[in-house]
This record gives C-alpha cells, structure tokens and sequence, in this order.
C-alpha cells in the first residue's frame, strides 16, 4: 500500500503497481496463495480509497494479484498452454480498467481523430509485449529472491 502512493508522481503509474505486485509475490513465495490472496485484498481495499486513480485500477484489476494468478497458472507446466492464458487475462483485464476509466472520464475514441482509431490497437499490441517483459522479470525476481533472500527469511521465522 506504502509501495502505491508513490504512484502520485508523474511518470510511474505504472511501474509502482508492477512494483507493489512484487510484494504479493513475496507472500507467495513465503506463505502460501491464500495468505497472498489476504494480502492482496487487504491492500487493494487501502489502494482503492487513497492511490492515484489509473495506477489504483491497474493494480486491483491486474498487477496486485497477477504474481498469485501467475503461481497458479505455471503449475501447468507447459509454456505453450501458460503463455495464452496470461496474455488473454492481460487483455481482458486492461481492456476493463480502460473502459472503466473512460467512462468515468467521458473519452471518447472520436475525441483522438486518426490516433483515436488505431491508437488504442497500437498501445494495446505495446503493452504486451511490455507485459511478457514483466512476466519474465516477474519469474526472475522471484528466483532470484528465492535464492539469496528466501533462506535468510526462513531462518529468521523458525
């Protein structure tokens, strides 16, 4: 929640969500899903009512809880099954929050010309491919805080 006011400042609506989604991974890593699941509604609660508004929807409607989802959906074990999956709730829930916002706002695709019409397309297309960068980081924090952090916490906790 800390992690998610910083979000006020220009430029970093999205970074801080993806950021504070580390956090839940970390719950993830050093409890379990239904701890996560706590954490991540508890938090999201604290964002909603005081986060800067795009980075709040960003952070409920995807990355908050992507790092359980992301757990869950790699006990699959295959790449190619697990790579859809999380590019369709990817889509879907960008494509939500957007609506969402854009009804609270009153934009209107019109109100872009030429831009307005592909635009969102083109943003869209961007912001998967950004989104598998943030997977794969995602997956490589996370080794990498299971390697050199996770035995340090464990000791400390028994």
């Amino acid at each position: 929640m800390v992690m998610m006011l910083v979000s006020y400042f220009p430029y970093l609506t999205y970074a801080v969500p993806a950021m504070a989604g580390l956090f839940i991974m970390i719950t993830v890593i050093e409890l379990n899903i239904k701890w996560a699941i706590l954490a991540y509604l508890s938090s999201a609660v604290f964002v909603f009512l005081f986060a800067e508004t795009e980075s709040k929807f960003m952070y409920i409607a995807l990355l908050g809880y992507y790092p359980i989802v992301k757990a869950l959906i790699e006990k699959i074990g295959k790449a190619f099954i697990e790579i859809p999956i999380k590019l369709i709730l990817f889509n879907i829930s960008v494509l939500a929050v957007y609506m969402l916002l854009a009804d609270i706002v009153g934009i209107s695709k019109e109100e872009f010309g030429e831009f307005g019409k592909w635009g969102a397309y083109i943003l869209l297309a961007v912001g998967n491919f950004v989104f598998i960068l943030y997977d794969i980081t995602v997956s490589k924090i996370a080794t990498l805080y299971i390697i050199k952090l996770h035995p340090r916490i464990k000791k400390l906790l028994m």
